[in-house]
């Protein structure tokens, strides 16, 4: 996990006027409810340097669930509020959308793909304008969680992987599962899913096919459908890995990332440090 860029370098002054209250926008996949326990994180870091919701800091949700082209609309909706930070938690295609949106306004990013490759930054010391966060490079461990599941079942042939295909992040996360997978002699079966409905058809077709085991791919719309998806993977008997620990503590097998909970927490000090800067 990378933190990018520098937060303290920015001026005191970084756009327009700001209100006598600071708005945060958070840039999100889901919506709050389903993240509650991120947005208390991300509150922990704000309240450790003296910045508490509704008393001198608000925060403004926009939420796209998995329509992901609807993240710029989003985003200049949040520059027309004229809201002091963006937290763009929704991955890649939030970060994206926030940098296209706005070059004053700070962004604060969450993603797990390399910020360098997408685009979203211009390298990992020095990220350039008004943008700055953290990158935990999940994408990265997608061939890694399929290496950890061939050791649980080394009988194995047919490992399914389930992807959003609306994710920009999907090609890259794919691709390198399937060279792992040719490496240990395994065939990933590649099953899409882009709204709630189709994961019962997704589960059947894992039988059909006679996959193994499943990887679920790094995905924010997925994740917030975790007690869905992993109920289905009970049902259906599959074994399955996932990239955050939220699965298994709703029931899920296994998982392989990072702690995400500290990752908001940290985030949250980071966006602090830009308000504080910005009524210096």
């Amino acid at each position: 996990m990378a933190l990018v860029g520098c937060v303290l370098g920015w001026p005191s002054a970084t756009h327009g006027q700001q209100a006598t209250m600071p708005v945060i926008g958070f840039l999100s996949s889901g919506q709050p409810d389903v993240f509650a326990h991120l947005i208390d994180a991300f509150r922990q870091g704000l309240n450790e340097v003296g910045f508490v919701e509704g008393r001198n800091v608000i925060f403004e949700h926009r939420a796209v669930g998995n329509e992901y082209d609807r993240f710029r609309a989003m985003a200049d909706d949040l520059v027309r509020r004229q809201v002091a930070a963006i937290f763009a938690n929704g991955g890649t295609a939030a970060a994206l959308a926030a940098k296209a949106a706005t070059s004053t306004i700070p962004i604060i990013f969450y993603m797990g793909d390399d910020p360098v490759r997408q685009g979203v930054v211009a390298s990992i010391n020095r990220s350039g304008g008004n943008i700055t966060g953290l990158a935990w490079f999940g994408i990265e461990l997608g061939a890694k969680r399929l290496e950890l599941l061939g050791e649980l079942l080394p009988n194995v042939t047919v490992i399914a992987m389930l992807v959003n295909p609306n994710n920009p992040d999907t090609e890259h996360e794919l691709r390198d599962v399937q060279e792992a997978a040719r490496s240990l002699g395994r065939r990933v079966l590649v099953l899409t899913a882009g709204s709630e409905g189709q994961f019962d058809d997704i589960f059947g077709t894992v039988a059909k096919q006679q996959a193994g085991a499943l990887v679920v791919a790094s995905d924010p719309f997925f994740n917030g459908r975790r007690g869905l998806i992993v109920g289905l993977a009970a049902r259906h008997r599959v074994p399955t890995i996932y990239e955050r620990r939220e699965f298994p503590d709703v029931g899920g097998l296994i998982s392989y990332g990072h702690a995400r909970l500290d990752a908001y927490r940290q985030l949250g000090a980071y966006t602090s440090r830009i308000l504080q800067r910005q009524g210096g």
